[in-house]
């Protein structure tokens, strides 16, 4: 199972099996990695893996859990 944790103030943690792809499904060489975190604040020079940017630059977000609305019909 994969487990994704939003960090305050910090990345996005990825745990367990995975893959990331591009827009054109070309998928990222992870080196056998099973956690991953990928920026969240937007100033990692490493997108989209987090480079620890956030920290330098201040970056705050709590994160509290919540629930999404139902998703919209499709037409």
């Amino acid at each position: 199972m994969t487990k994704i944790t939003v960090v305050n103030n910090g990345p996005i943690r990825v745990e367990g099996e995975f893959s990331i792809v591009d827009p054109e499904g070309r998928e990222f060489g992870l080196a056998g990695r099973t956690l991953i975190s990928l920026c969240r604040c937007g100033l990692s020079e490493n997108k989209p893996f987090c480079d620890g940017a956030h920290g330098r630059a201040g970056f705050q977000h709590q994160v509290i859990a919540r629930e999404l609305p139902p998703p919209k019909p499709k037409v």
